[in-house]
């Protein structure tokens, strides 16, 4: 009796348990249809409605929906907006009769200059359709100001400021650190401005680097403030002005300096837009509906019904060797887009959408070859971001035609190799690394022992060697001989206005208008549709290695432990930390705000 008792548990245990399994697989696949499936459609835009836009999720130029169910299933996704949807839901309210207005409602923009300054642009255009754009914030960003500038009125909480002084950047030297420690970092380079390694060699910033930097900070802030300038009705002059003596700190300066049109609370600035749609009774709902929802209900894409097609291949972030993903570039899932656009009758033109500061050389020579190929057959077009510096220039000079936002960071022509070294310590605290080999460089290099001169000599043949390659594709690309390719490489960097001057940029411009051109190139009607690469899948087997909540018990832990600013910077020191090989680099991580 007992062992029938038992036999009788342990067969329900058996069906409990698939029950539960069943139950789960079923939760996962209705997760995976959502993730895989398109916009919802279950919001809708009310008559007389607001769009409100805040920017603080991170913007990327590329953030196709995840295709892992269990990121949507237990909420692991980060938190992330597309540029171009972004664009396309402010193109499509310019002429939704829903939309009577935008309100710009962002604490702070989580995205570059050049993209900023592209939703800008898409703003400017907005209001020549005759409807309003206010903007309200407690606070302003120089950032964020900018952005907020092109609305019809501004608005600053009465306790709130303006952030308003002018760029500036802050780099730390590690000379002295590396020769208190005995830890140092064996530097091989090639170019004057290529200063990513210049905190490891030096104890204060060169003139070359000083040069560049003021340089570029220059010519993106000159682009901000004409910008400013043009919206508020001041010169350049007179907002020069007021970003040195700090004349926007609080906003009795704000709006004696037009650079606000009025002080309110919220309550005010929401009655406000309720009179703007034509509600009288204070009592009455204001319709808003944030730029995420309204992107939600099919807004975030340009429909068309065209057959003749334009690739969109995103590139977007450090250039690595291996497979890549929506975070970083590998040249194993670019060349796997490349060639699956190439063969694609349908499409017609290739535009490569370039947002990175560079990175493994090696992986930017592989896909300079593979779009060498395909632009024999198709059209290629470069539309450059934030960035397409180094690595990221690299593997763009070879397109048909390269189209750059005036603020984007491009150039840094130029090659770097680290490696650390740890011999001083080693010694200094009693260890002694001896090695054995076959033959006479079979040792390589040990960060235990002083760096050989043999090994220097020909580490350094090798950054001289794809320097040379690096020019010689630049100079073929561009129609330039290697010298002049040379006089304006050596690792500096340029802004895509400067570049548009030295030859490296053929015309200014966002996606849309590379995309615009790709068409001309190709010759195709004004009738077309764009479709993204590449394509990021996880089959269910990578899906469960996020399982469970693998993601979360590192990556969220280690952001809410350290808040969003430190987080930023203990991922660029990991970044660092993972360099492999001769690098293609932009010389410094840069944040501008």
């Amino acid at each position: 009796m007992k062992f029938l008792r038992e036999l009788l548990a342990v067969i329900l245990g058996v069906f409990i348990a698939l029950g539960i399994l069943f139950a789960v697989f079923t939760v996962i696949i209705s997760a995976a249809g959502s993730a895989l499936g398109g916009d919802d459609k279950s919001t809708t835009v009310e008559k007389n409605s607001v769009l409100e836009i805040n920017l603080e999720n991170q913007i990327k130029d590329y953030a196709p929906l995840s295709s892992d169910p269990l990121e949507g299933l237990f909420n692991l996704e980060d938190d992330k907006a597309s540029l171009q949807k972004i664009l396309n839901a402010i193109e499509n309210a310019r002429t939704d009769d829903n939309i009577k207005g935008i309100s710009i409602r962002s604490l702070y923009i989580n995205g570059g200059i050049a993209q900023t300054q592209a939703i800008r642009d898409k703003l400017l255009k907005f209001k020549g359709e005759g409807k309003f754009i206010y903007a309200y914030a407690d606070y302003y960003s120089q950032k964020n100001y900018y952005l907020s500038s092109v609305a019809d009125s501004i608005f600053l909480n009465p306790v709130g400021g303006i952030d308003f002084k002018g760029l500036s950047t802050e780099i730390l030297y590690l000379k002295d650190l590396e020769d208190k420690t005995g830890i140092q970092m064996e530097v091989i380079r090639h170019g004057k401005y290529k200063s990513a390694v210049e905190p490891f060699l030096e104890n204060e910033m060169s003139a070359a680097n000083k040069e560049q930097t003021s340089s570029f900070l220059n010519a993106i802030w000159n682009e901000l403030v004409t910008d400013i300038a043009t919206s508020r009705k001041k010169t350049t002059e007179d907002i020069n002005a007021i970003a040195d003596d700090l004349l926007a700190r609080n906003p009795e300066l704000a709006i004696q300096n037009n650079m606000i049109d009025g002080q309110l609370y919220m309550d005010e600035y929401e009655a406000m837009l309720k009179a703007s749609v034509g509600l009288e009774d204070n009592d009455d709902e204001l319709n808003i509906i944030t730029i995420s929802d309204y992107i939600a209900t099919g807004k975030g894409r340009i429909k068309s019904t065209a057959k003749d097609k334009i690739a969109i291949i995103y590139a977007q972030g450090d250039i690595r060797y291996g497979e890549g993903d929506e975070n970083y570039i590998g040249q194993e899932k670019i060349i796997e887009a490349i060639r699956e656009v190439k063969k694609d009758d349908k499409i017609k033109a290739i535009v490569l959408r370039v947002n990175s500061p560079g990175g493994s050389a090696l992986a930017s020579d592989l896909i300079w070859r593979e779009l060498e190929l395909a632009k024999k057959e198709k059209p290629l077009v470069v539309s450059m971001g934030n960035y397409a510096a180094s690595g990221g220039y690299y593997i763009a000079c070879n397109a048909d035609k390269i189209i750059a936002e005036p603020t984007t960071i491009t150039g840094s022509i130029g090659v770097f190799g680290v490696l650390p070294n740890f011999n001083k310590l080693a010694k200094n605290i009693g260890i002694n690394a001896e090695q054995v080999g076959t033959n006479k460089n079979s040792l390589g290099y040990s960060p235990f022992e002083p760096i050989s001169e043999n090994f220097y000599t020909v580490t350094k043949e090798g950054v001289e060697d794809i320097y040379n390659v690096f020019v010689n594709r630049v100079a073929t690309g561009r129609n330039m001989t290697f010298a002049q390719v040379d006089s304006i490489a050596q690792g500096r960097v340029w802004t895509g206005e400067q570049g548009l001057k030295n030859g490296l940029v053929d015309t200014l411009g966002n996606l849309e208008d590379a995309v615009k051109i790709a068409a001309e190139l190709a010759e195709i009607p004004a009738d077309y549709k764009t479709t993204d690469y590449p394509r990021y899948k996880k089959d269910f087997k990578d899906a469960l290695k996020t399982f469970p909540f693998a993601k979360t018990s590192k990556e969220n832990l280690i952001k809410n432990e350290l808040g969003k600013d430190y987080y930023a910077l203990y991922k660029n020191i990991r970044q660092f930390a993972e360099l492999k090989g001769i690098q293609a680099r932009m010389p410094f991580i840069l944040k501008i705000e």
